[in-house]
Order: structure tokens, then sequence, then C-alpha cells
């Protein structure tokens, strides 16, 4: 594989023309290595249609191997001289494809395409003999990072740590790719949903609606759509952390600092969801209609289609709608999702992709905080998983809107260029009532209640323009990328407060009918305006046959103004900010890698002291080593890699204080801390049936006194699933496991008490069948054994929520 074909993100060249369009009306046939010219061993051509879609499972490996197995299961037949395929490889195929898709990646990239003869067979022979139109080839294509269709846990190629387009063995961190084939096995919902099962990653629920996401201990404050970083803060939350999945074609994921790409140098973990593209030259989609525990019905549809005769506009449209309600009383909770996406071939070198998305989510009963801790004597608190500290008209409304433009140009020297623009706007209406303080444990009286109608917006504009460009030196092939990054985001918060407060009464007795109050005239709560200029560069040098050195640097520009929750205005600015990044990669063999990477850590934080000041910036630097593994071609990736993290300024509770003016919990910054840890991932196929994906992570953080910081995050983590085909029946299970953790908080009484959840795991199972080629049945069940388990550990003012009891949920979907 050359450099442009590794690199390009789209090509218009003579390779494109690998898979020309005439091909779209025939079926590939099989073949058989040697010296002289070879027909098919399959003679039975059938006249199926080029539209008829059909289940393949053919490994990466020989061209010739690949042809032959395609050919064998379609019944076609194909002439070739043999010495066009030697030395040349297929990424194979796996999962349900029509002819053209199919074709498409056999051979993209080998320079060969498919002639179809007047007897119906079929003539292999090299693209560049006859001009024909064109059809899209991508470097999804060319390096598999596409993963929709494939029937892969992995990819071949990520963009997330560096723009560079490598494959995880080829990037010098610790890295997870959470495919589309895995989100439909375990039924992954939400970005909550996935956040659980990435190695190393856990989320905390803070109430219904809010989750805040964790690695290697520290809180994860950004994440990407497409690679535009897209900040965020989990106290106002507005939707982001509910993100269906529908959207995404895979879910990439970098752990430790990425400030290279990011911008904030965060030492946790980067997530890029990856859109699914408009890139299908026939008709084609699916529809799926589920039902579930506590009254959950889903429907969805996602439909791809061209859109002229030539394919080169391309459309795709996807829905969904959910309702459903809740292990948790009076809590229900109605979702819909759409997606439009558009794709036009500008020019043979030039793609435009442009489109919308919008995400509504109107849950009713929402609670605002958790159960308590403890009675007001100070003896623990045992409640039902179904207690609620919702009321009837409390919700968490919010709406989630994103617009995207892009092109995407090839140049004939190999050189790429790439610009982007996205919106995003994150509404969120929010009358709500926090109970607080402990009820008396005889007559259930004592608890108090805050009744408040906030309302925010997160307005987000985003520029993303870098260019690739590959070059040779001294006789190897290096390959450099530059890039500018542009961010303003506007937040808002407005705030109604209640008139009168009805009491709480007795909360033994409380079900959700606490009377809503009369609200007050609407006022601005807080504002904050935030402008990010970022330029970067990242280059690629081919040392030596083994060894890879890949460097880069980003300069930053943070500007920061806006208005506290009790009126006092502040704006400060962090210039010229240097973030250096350094990997280096030695191929051990044609499987084994190993690699060590630097990056620097500088991220300005929210959080803020009793004083109600703002923490300075987190300021540390990312260490990290490791193996890494490709198996079976590229099909299974394996990864063990040890880091450290040492980092200022890091933001602790201060237990017993309140931000002046706020109910927010008052923060301070831990000195010297130190996480070190270590994590092993195993992802991809075993076998042509058999998919794995398990990871394991462990790590230590404490400040520069040997105090542990962060407790309420487990220190170990493990998470597994696994798939085995059986002809049409598909059998799957797994679990999530993680160690105990815990929270210091103040009791009742005065004193300080340690909130403590044990360690524990969750099992899942999912069985398929696939009871005709367009139909199957899919049936997951969650949290088999039923375990009572927290979701957060006491951090959220001595509260508690609770996970969700054992669930199922059946999935009919068919293909068309």
């Amino acid at each position: 594989m050359t450099t442009q074909q590794a690199h390009s993100r789209f090509i218009r060249t003579p390779l494109a023309r690998a898979i020309p369009r005439v091909i779209k009306y025939s079926l590939l046939a099989s073949c058989l290595a040697g010296g002289l010219p070879a027909t098919a061993l399959a003679q039975q051509a059938t006249g199926q249609s080029a539209s008829t879609q059909q289940t393949y499972s053919i490994e990466a490996g020989r061209l010739d191997t690949a042809l032959n197995r395609f050919a064998v299961s379609a019944g076609i037949e194909i002439a070739f001289d043999a010495t066009l395929t030697a030395g040349k490889q297929s990424n194979g195929l796996q999962g349900q494809y029509g002819v053209t898709d199919g074709l498409q990646r056999l051979l993209a990239g080998t320079g060969l395409r498919a002639v179809r003869r007047g007897d119906g067979s079929y003539q292999l022979e090299e693209a560049g003999d006859v001009e024909l139109s064109v059809v899209e080839v991508s470097a999804d294509h060319y390096r598999g990072a596409s993963t929709e269709g494939t029937g892969s846990y992995t990819t071949g190629s990520m963009n997330t740590a560096t723009r560079l387009g490598l494959s995880i063995r080829e990037t010098p961190q610790s890295v997870s790719v959470i495919s589309r084939q895995l989100i439909d096995d375990m039924q992954l919902e939400s970005l909550t949903d996935v956040v659980n099962t990435v190695t190393g990653l856990t989320s905390t629920n803070q109430d219904s609606q809010r989750h805040v996401f964790f690695a290697r201990g520290f809180e994860i404050n950004n994440y990407q759509i497409d690679g535009i970083p897209t900040a965020w803060e989990s106290g106002f939350s507005a939707g982001e952390s509910q993100m269906d999945t529908i959207l995404y074609d895979r879910i990439e994921v970098v752990r430790g600092a990425s400030g290279l790409t990011s911008g904030a140098g965060d030492p946790s973990a980067a997530i890029n969801l990856v859109r699914k593209k408009a890139d299908s030259e026939e008709f084609t989609g699916h529809a799926t209609i589920s039902a579930g525990c506590w009254d959950r019905y889903q429907g969805t549809v996602d439909i791809s289609t061209p859109l002229n005769e030539a394919g080169t506009v391309r459309g795709r449209i996807v829905g969904s709608h959910l309702e459903e309600g809740s292990f948790v009383d009076s809590l229900e909770n109605e979702k819909s999702v759409f997606y439009g996406a558009l794709a036009a071939d500008l020019t043979d070198n030039t793609l435009m992709n442009i489109g919308i998305s919008q995400q509504q989510n109107k849950p009713t009963g929402s609670t605002w905080g958790g159960l308590p801790v403890w009675f007001s004597n100070g003896e623990r608190t045992d409640w039902s998983r179904s207690k609620t500290v919702g009321a009837d008209w409390t919700r968490w409304d919010s709406e989630v809107t994103n617009y995207f433009f892009n092109l995407e140009h090839n140049f004939d020297s190999g050189a790429s260029l790439y610009a982007a623009y996205s919106k995003n706007i994150n509404h969120a209406d929010l009358p709500l009532v926090y109970l607080f303080d402990s009820p008396d444990r005889e007559t259930g009286l004592g608890m108090g209640a805050f009744p408040a109608w906030y309302e925010f917006e997160r307005e987000q504009d985003n520029i993303d323009i870098y260019g690739n460009l590959p070059f040779a030196f001294s006789g190897r092939e290096h390959e450099m990328t530059v890039g500018l990054m542009h961010n303003n985001q506007d937040f808002t918060s407005e705030l109604r407060n209640a008139l009168n407060v009805p009491s709480v009464g007795n909360f033994y007795e409380w079900d959700g009918s606490y009377p809503e109050p009369v609200w007050d005239q609407q006022t601005t709560h807080m504002r904050k305006e935030t402008e990010q200029l970022g330029g970067y560069g990242a280059l690629r040098l081919s040392l030596a046959d083994p060894l890879t050195l890949i460097l880069g640097s980003r300069i930053t520009n943070w500007d920061i103004e806006g208005m506290k929750s009790n009126g006092d205005l502040y704006d400060f600015s962090h210039h010229q900010i240097v973030t250096p990044y350094a990997g280096l990669i030695y191929d051990i063999n044609d499987v084994y890698s190993a690699y060590v990477s630097y990056t620097d850590i500088f991220n300005p934080q929210d959080e803020q002291d009793r004083n109600g000041s703002y923490l300075d910036p987190l300021e540390g630097k990312n260490y990290e080593t490791g193996i890494k593994a490709e198996y079976f071609e590229g099909r299974l990736n394996a990864m063990l890699s040890v880091f450290r993290i040492d980092q200022d300024n890091l933001a602790q509770p201060d237990v017993g204080h309140l931000v002046p003016g706020t109910t927010n919990q008052a923060s301070y910054a831990a000195e010297g801390t130190t996480s070190i840890g270590y994590e092993f991932e195993v992802s991809g196929a075993i076998t042509d049936d058999w998919n794995l994906m398990f990871g394991w992570s462990q790590f230590q953080a404490e400040d520069a006194d040997g105090s542990a910081v962060n407790t309420s995050q487990p220190r170990r983590t493990a998470t597994m699933f696994t798939t085995y085909q059986l002809n049409d029946l598909t059998l799957g299970g797994g679990f999530n496991w993680q160690s105990s953790n815990y929270t210091m908080v103040t009791n009742p009484l005065g004193n300080s008490e340690e909130v403590k959840q044990g360690s524990y795991a969750l099992t899942h199972l999912m069985a398929k069948y696939q009871m005709t080629p367009e139909l199957s049945a899919q049936l997951n069940i969650n949290n088999l054994f039923d375990e009572k388990y927290y979701t957060n550990s006491g951090a959220w003012f001595s509260q508690l929520a609770y996970g969700a009891p054992r669930n199922a949920n059946l999935k009919l979907k068919y293909d068309f």
C-alpha cells in the first residue's frame, strides 16, 4: 500500500477507477491461483440480481483466495491471468453486502477491475485499460477505517490521536475502538453505554439525566464529532452524555493526553464519535422495532441511496423514536433522533459532505441529585431501587442539534486537504426540585426541598482545517500534517426561583406528587464565552525499516470571560500555550511493535474554590510505553500499555464547603498528583465466526503527600464481550467488572465518613437468529444476576443512585 493510498481521505486517480460502474450490475466470480490463465471453479452462474444482499465472511489475505471464496458463495465465474493477482492482498469481506459494495471492498486498492462478458462470466483486468465512470473510493476502504457492515470489532485506521490516519498498531498511545458491530451486538444506545464498555473508562451518575465520564482516574471534559473537539461541562448537561449511537459508524477513544488534536491536554481521554457516511451507490438500509422492560418501545430506520444516475450525489437518512418507562418510580422518557447527510463528488478529487442531526430528549419525573445516604441519627438507609426523589412535573428536556459541512480534496501528488465547519446547539429546559438533608428514621420527616427552574444553552462554532503531505527523503517515505482549529463557545444559564416552597413531609410517602411551586421571573444565572484558537503540526518520519518517529506540537490561545452565579464578572486568558507531542514506534516483526510517547498537559478548569475563585489550569506531563500486536493480518488487535501522569492543580472536593451563592461543591487544587497504571486490551476476530473484545485497566492516583485522589473512581476495571456464530444463530455474552471505590463525606452528626461501593460485576447475554436473509431477531439481557449497585458513591452531597436491575430487550431488524 502506498502512502497516498493509506492516508488520502478521498481519491480520484486511475486507482479510483478500480471499481468501474459497469460492474454495478454484475457479480464477481471465483478464481484459481497459478502460473497460467485461470477460470473460476464455480460454473453455476445464477443470474442473481446485483442489488440482492448476501452474507459473507471472507478473511483478509491473498486476493486470489478472497475472490475464490466470494465466487463460491455467489455461484459466479471469472477468468483472469493469475499474474494479475500475484502478490496482491484484499481486506476481506465481513457482513451482508450487495454486489457493488462487496466488489469495492474486495478489489479496493488492488488496481484491478472486473468486466462482465457476453456469456455472463467476468474478466479481471487492470483498471487503467478502460475509462469508465468513476465511483467513490475513500481511505476508509483502503485502510478499513469504516466498521459499518464489516462485522468486525476493530478498525484499520484512526485519526483521533495524530490526524495521520494510522492503524491502531501504528498509533503510539493507548487506543480503543467501539465498532458498529459491537454497538449492535451489545445494543449500546447512548454515549454513556459506550463509555462503560471501553477499557479503562467509567461513568458516574449525578442524577437521572447527567453522567460524568472518567479515565485513568480523571474526568473527561471533551468529546469530538468527526475529529472536531466539543467541550462540555457535566454540571450543566444538555443531553451530551445521552447522545444516541445510531448516528455513528464507530467511536474511537484515545486514553491519556491528546492536546495535539483536541486543544486541551486532558490527562484522561479523548472520545471521537465518527458519523455514518452517505456513501452507498445503491438503495439500501434497514428498519428495526424493539420492545423491552419497563414499557420500552423503539423504532428506527436507516436508508442510503444514490440521488443521481451516476451515483456522484448520495444521501442518507437515519431516524429513531423511543418511548420508555424506568425502574425508578414516575420516571419516563421520550426520545427522537434524526440525521440527514448528503455527499457529492464535486470533481474526481473532491468530496463534499453536508448534513444535520438532532436529538430530542423529553423525560418526565426527572431526578436532581439522589437518595439520602443517612437517617438523621447517622444510621445508613437502604432504599428500594425504585424510590425516586423526582416529582411528577420535574423534567430534564434537552435538544442537541448539529450542523456540519466539510470538503476533502486529494491532489495528484498524494497530498490531501480537509476543511470542516460545524455548529452545535445544546439546549435544556429544567424545572426541578432538589431534596436535601436526612429524614427521621421513624417519622420520615426532616427533608428539605430546593425547587429551581433552569434553562441552559450552549452554542459552539467549530472550524478545522488541515493538510497531509507525504514526501520522500533519503530514500524513505514520510508524512507531515499541519492544521488550524478555531472554537467559539457561548454558554448561558437562566434561572427562575420558586416563590413558595411546599413542605416535603414524610419522605417514606414521597411518590412524586409534590406540588409545583409558583415561579419568579427568569433572570440570567451564569454566562460564559470561551474562544480557542490553535495551530498544530505533526511529522511522521521513517528513520529505518523498523523505526518510526512521530513529532508534533500545538500552540493554543484561550480567551474566557463570563459572569458567575453571584453576579461577579470575570475574564482571563492563556496565550501561546505550547503542547508538545512525541512518539517512537519500533516494529519488532510483522506482528509486534513497541512504542513510547510523551505529551504535555494543559487544561483550563471551571471548578471554583470556597471563595468563588476559579482554579488555575491543570498542568503536567503524560508518559506512556507499551507493546501492540496485529494478529491474522490486522483482524485482531492486542495492546499492553504502561502510563504515568504527573500534574498540578487537580480539582478535589473541598468537603463541607460550597461555591458562594450556589449549591455547587467547592474545590481545592491538589499539587503533585501522580497516576500510574497499565492497560491491556484485545479486540477483533479470532476466527471468521468468533469476535472478542476484552480489556483490563489498573491505576493508582495520589497527591504529593501520598494521599489517594479521586477515590470515587474504581482503581481496577475489566470489560469483556464475545460472540460466536453458528450458521444462522449468533450467541454472545460478557461482563463489566469494577473494584470498590469510596467517597469521604460528612454525615448528619458532623463526622467524616466513608461511603463505599464494593466491587461488582454486571453480566450480559445476547442471542441473534437470522430468520431469513433479510430478517433477524436479537435478544439482549443486561445485569443477568440482578446485581444491586450504586452508580455513584455519595459524591453528590452525600446522596446515592442505584443502577438498573436485570432487564431485557428484543429487537427485530429487516434489511432491504
